[in-house]
């Protein structure tokens, strides 16, 4: 399945993968609105700077767009405290400036707090995605930005990467990946947790779903208290 957060279902299915794969395998949606009909997101201006414009979708949670210059450089520290146990995440904001920027615009507002992981996925990729106050999966900050990737991602256990609708159309949803699992580069890696908080995320996975099914949302509701550095 594929990792979204736009207009279609979160996780959409890929075709071209083995079928068992393909029930499990999540399209990791990880913006909720749509992309603009002006086409993809631009990474940075002329400057250098990175721009996220409008969606022309109202915001999920309340929310400012984040400064065009980022702060943070280097490896940063967060704390995401949830209800299942405190997450150490660490933040690389020279691999992903315009992300990690975003990602700690959106904390440092409380854009994340009191918000649930709404997917769950326990088959083909390994999955718990959060960053939609709405818990539908299709919510999103208002604005959108472009993908920062290599093209030799790789989303081993512990990885912290973002959600999307396609290609550039990244907003505020984020999935971490608590055992290795397959899926394409196309999508942007900008941190890791420790072996420590992964393993929170497996046993969170090792209870299953609601539905019971490889694809939902978790069994037991996972609640973002904060998000802190």
């Amino acid at each position: 399945m594929r990792i979204h957060s736009a207009a279609s279902r979160p996780f959409a299915l890929r075709r071209s993968l083995l079928a068992v794969v393909a029930v499990a395998t999540l399209a990791l949606v990880g913006c909720s609105s749509t992309p603009d009909a002006g086409g993809p997101a631009v990474d940075t201006d002329a400057s250098g700077e990175c721009v996220y414009p409008s969606t022309g979708r109202d915001a999920a949670k309340d929310v400012a767009p984040p400064q065009t210059e980022p702060a943070a450089s280097g490896d940063i520290a967060v704390t995401m405290g949830t209800s299942a146990g405190d997450i150490a995440m660490t933040l690389d904001a020279d691999a992903a400036p315009c992300t990690v920027n975003s990602f700690l615009s959106l904390a440092e507002q409380g854009y994340f707090d009191d918000t649930q992981c709404h997917r769950l996925t326990t088959a083909g990729i390994f999955v718990l995605q959060c960053g939609d106050p709405s818990a539908t999966g299709r919510g999103g900050p208002g604005y959108s930005f472009a993908d920062e990737l290599t093209g030799s991602e790789t989303y081993k256990a512990g990885t912290l990467a973002m959600a999307n609708a396609g290609p550039d159309t990244n907003g505020s949803q984020f999935f971490i990946v608590y055992d290795d699992s397959q899926l394409s580069p196309d999508y942007t890696v900008f941190g890791r947790l420790d072996d420590a908080s992964t393993a929170i995320v497996a046993g969170i996975a090792a209870e299953g779903t609601d539905s019971g099914a490889s694809d939902g949302a978790p069994k037991n509701p996972v609640e973002i208290v904060s998000v802190t550095q």
